[in-house]
């Protein structure tokens, strides 16, 4: 069965499509939408554009086309979305609708940008094209940089090594390095001694013992001679004031005289005060 597009070319078919055809001039779009001053006939010219655009988007979708072929269609259908543009700007100026605002954006969503470059869009198989498809690969997004109230939570005591002998292992080691330490360092005293005593030309120099700053001297008494000396011979425990203390006696004098000076603040005026003060200053109190 033959295709349409071969019927399409059969003798009989271009001799009726003649016949249609006669006695009528086709008209050609105008190159500038500015040369056209009918408003039907802009939106005529629109339609033909959209249909166009809507054929050429179907045809670039085949990716079979071959590189040259697809790169063709493309930078068409992006004249072609221009023109359309400059088509609705032309029907406003002539009192039409605001096609760029209420109308339909399919066409337009079928296209595909490169960041960075406005206004040139890719359509069907011309997205995958060499060269292209790297365009749009995305580079990958770094991770967050952590604020340091985030890292802070991290932060525990294991972080300041303050668990570090709860594993039961560190201990025994240490245990047993600082053995070998103390070992060594008993070692090199003993050799250095050995030196010294060599060194003193074969006679036996006394050497001062060092002194033990541990020993308790005679004249130092314990904790518990001190408590048994301040314990009486009852067995009451006496203790041994280091400030001067007030007697019982001297502390009521001070109350006294703490009242008195309150309840002349209180009731006594400032000139009687000040005649009191200058009694107390010549008797000399």
């Amino acid at each position: 069965m033959a295709r349409n597009a071969e019927k399409a070319m059969t003798a009989l078919a271009r001799f009726r499509q003649a016949q249609l055809e006669e006695g009528k001039v086709k008209e050609r779009r105008p190159f500038l939408a500015s040369e056209c001053n009918e408003l039907p006939k802009a939106e005529k010219w629109r339609r033909q554009i959209i249909s166009e655009i809507s054929k050429k988007v179907a045809q670039i979708q085949n990716a079979g086309l071959g590189e040259f072929k697809i790169r063709d269609l493309n930078d068409e259908i992006n004249k072609l979305l221009r023109e359309k543009g400059h088509w609705e700007v032309r029907i406003k100026e002539l009192g039409g609708p605001d096609y760029a605002r209420v109308g339909p954006k399919m066409l337009d969503h079928e296209g595909k940008e490169v960041p960075g470059n406005r206004g040139y869009k890719y359509f069907g198989a011309a997205k995958d094209l060499p060269g292209v498809r790297e365009l749009f690969e995305k580079e990958p997004v770094p991770p967050p940089r952590k604020t340091r109230a985030e890292l802070m939570k991290d932060i525990d005591a294991d972080y300041y090594g303050y668990r570090d002998e709860d594993d039961g292992v560190l201990v025994p080691l240490e245990q047993e390095y600082e053995k070998q330490v103390i070992a060594e360092a008993i070692e090199k005293w003993k050799e250095e001694k050995e030196a010294r005593l060599a060194g003193g030309g074969g006679t036996k120099e006394v050497e001062e013992e060092e002194e033990y700053i541990y020993a308790i001297k005679d004249d130092e008494q314990s904790d518990d001679e001190m408590r048994e000396q301040m314990e009486g011979e009852d067995g009451v425990q006496t203790f041994i004031a280091h400030v001067p203390v007030p007697s019982q006696k001297e502390i009521e004098e001070a109350l006294v005289r703490r009242k008195k000076m309150e309840l002349l603040q209180k009731y006594a005026s400032e000139s009687l005060m000040a005649q009191s003060e200058e009694a107390k200053a010549l008797l000399g109190l």
